[in-house]
């Protein structure tokens, strides 16, 4: 299940400010943010995951737009998280069992897309600036994926840096970003979900 953590933080979306901030401001770094996100095709990195029980897993991602991405977790880990622009699969070597997902209905979508709108979406509850970053806190958009994201981005850079998933029963997972690339090319078969 902390997987789909994963899954369900990896996209968020947009409306309500913290009340320092204006609904100007708010609104335009909307639009620099879904600008940034825009701008990137392809991406390449590592990520660091903690669990709400303070087990950290490593591992690297890959991006793709649009609809491609790979978590593959280091490991001892036997997960791997592949979507193939069409299905997001959740690989368990371990158990050897892949759950499947349309990407349309979960929240990768957005993050996935060529084209994001962070002020037209619906699940943005609030946006602050904090040093050097600016965050969005956002709610999953996925009905089964019930839960508060915090997405943390660099600023003035506007990286994606970190987001935190708190779920229904209020445990928090964060997945930290680090030595990201963006412009790499990517082998088409690391975003193959069958056989």
């Amino acid at each position: 299940m902390r997987t789909m953590l994963i899954v369900g933080a990896l996209v968020f979306s947009a409306t309500a400010v913290c009340a320092d901030y204006s609904a100007k401001d708010a609104a335009a770094d909307l639009d620099r943010i879904s600008a940034s996100l825009n701008a990137i095709h392809t991406l390449k990195g590592e990520f660091v995951q903690q669990d709400p029980n303070g087990a950290v897993e490593q591992g690297t991602v890959y991006i793709q737009k649009p609809g491609k991405m790979r978590f593959e977790y280091k490991p001892p880990s036997t997960v791997l998280v592949v979507s193939d622009g069409i299905d997001v699969a959740v690989f368990n070597k371990k158990l050897n069992t892949a759950d499947r997902y349309p990407l349309a209905s979960t929240p990768l979508n957005l993050l996935l897309s060529d084209h994001v709108n962070l002020q037209k979406s619906t699940y943005v509850v609030a946006i602050e600036h904090q040093s050097g970053a600016i965050v969005v806190h956002a709610r999953s958009n996925d009905r089964r994926t019930t839960g508060n994201i915090t997405i943390t981005f660099s600023d003035p850079g506007l990286e994606l840096r970190q987001w935190t998933v708190v779920d229904a029963q209020g445990l928090a997972t964060t997945v930290t970003l680090r030595n990201m690339q963006s412009g790499v090319t990517l082998q088409p078969e690391l975003f193959l979900t069958h056989g």
